[in-house]
C-alpha cells in the first residue's frame, strides 16, 4: 500500500509540474526573424525636405514618422522607425536615391531626405529653418552643376545630366550658351527666393532682377547685419555696373562660409567654401 501511495503521489506531482510548465510563456513556430513593418512612406511630407550634399555631422529633424533602413531604398529592411520630431546626425555627405546615411539613437542606417529638415550644420548651429528657407536651400542644391547662363534663370529640380546641364563659353556679357538650362548669379537667387512670388517655377526661364536691384532694399528683401546672417540669406554687391550675389548656407558671415552661386561662365553653378569681401552686404527675403 505504501508503495502504491508513493507511486500515486509521484504521478500527481508530475501532472502538476506538466500543468505548470504549460502555463509558462513559450516560443511557437519557426525561429526565423520577422521583418519589421515600418512607417507608411507613401504619406506626403509637410516640408520640402532636404536634398543634395549635406555636411557630415549636420543635425536633421524628422517631420513625420520615417523608416531607418539597412540600405538606400524602400526595398531594404526597416531597422526601426524614427519618430516625428526626432533629431538625427548625418553620417555621409552625399545621398543615394534620395536617402541619407544617418545615425539615430546609436543606430546607423538610411532614411529618405524628403521627411527631414535641417536643424544645425556640421560647422555649427543654424537653428530651425522654416519650410520657406529650407526650400530655398533645396533649390540651391538642385541648381549645382548646371551651366552659367547670362541673363537667364532656369533649371531642373532633379539636378543636371550630361544632356541638360548646358555649357557656357567666352567672356560674359559677350559669352555664348548652349542648352536650355542654366542661370546667372541674380537669376539663380531670384528663383531660389521665389521673388517676385510669381517666379516660383524653376523650370520656367526668368530673370526679374540683377545685382543692381538686390543691392537696394525693397518690399521683397531687406539688409541685415553680416554678423547675423542665416541660412538662405544672400550676400550681394554691385559697383560700377559690376556685381555678384550668392546664397548663404552656413558659416561665418565675415569669414569662411558655404554658399551656392552661379559663379561665372567657366565655373558654372557651384557650391563650396568661400569668403566675401567687405563690398558685400547681407540681405534677407521678406517674411524670413
Amino acid at each position: 500500500m505504501k508503495t502504491n501511495a508513493r507511486r500515486l503521489s509521484l504521478s500527481i506531482a508530475a501532472a502538476a509540474i506538466a500543468l505548470g510548465m504549460g502555463m509558462l510563456p513559450a516560443c511557437s513556430g519557426d525561429d526565423s526573424s520577422e521583418e519589421l513593418i515600418g512607417a507608411n512612406e507613401d504619406l506626403g511630407s509637410t516640408s520640402e525636405g532636404v536634398a543634395g550634399t549635406i555636411a557630415v555631422g549636420t543635425t536633421l529633424k524628422s517631420t513625420t514618422d520615417v523608416n531607418l533602413r539597412t540600405g538606400p531604398g524602400t526595398s531594404y529592411s526597416v531597422l526601426h522607425v524614427v519618430p516625428t520630431g526626432a533629431k538625427v546626425t548625418v553620417e555621409a555627405a552625399d545621398p543615394k536615391n534620395g536617402f541619407y546615411k544617418i545615425k539615430h539613437d546609436g543606430t546607423v542606417g538610411w532614411s529618405s531626405g524628403k521627411y527631414y529638415t535641417t536643424v544645425s550644420s556640421g560647422g555649427g548651429s543654424t537653428g530651425d529653418l522654416s519650410a520657406a528657407q529650407q526650400g530655398a536651400i533645396n533649390r540651391g542644391k538642385s541648381m549645382k552643376g548646371f551651366s552659367y547662363w547670362w541673363g537667364h534663370g532656369r533649371w531642373k529640380a532633379d539636378g543636371p545630366t550630361s544632356s541638360t546641364k548646358g555649357s557656357c563659353s567666352g567672356s560674359c556679357p559677350n559669352c555664348s550658351h548652349s542648352g536650355s538650362y542654366g542661370a546667372d548669379c541674380s537669376g539663380f537667387v531670384a528663383k531660389a527666393w521665389k521673388v517676385p512670388s510669381s517666379n516660383d517655377d524653376i523650370t520656367v526661364d526668368s530673370h526679374p532682377y540683377g545685382t543692381i536691384h538686390f543691392v537696394k532694399d525693397s518690399s521683397n528683401w531687406k539688409t541685415v547685419s553680416r554678423s547675423n546672417v542665416k541660412p538662405a540669406d544672400a550676400l550681394v554687391y554691385n559697383s560700377g555696373g559690376a556685381g555678384h550675389i550668392i546664397l548663404f548656407e552656413k558659416g561665418d558671415g565675415w569669414g569662411s562660409m558655404y554658399a551656392y552661386e552661379c559663379k561665372g561662365c567657366s565655373a558654372g553653378c557651384v557650391y563650396g567654401l568661400r569668403t566675401a569681401s567687405s563690398s558685400y552686404k547681407a540681405i534677407r527675403r521678406a517674411g524670413w
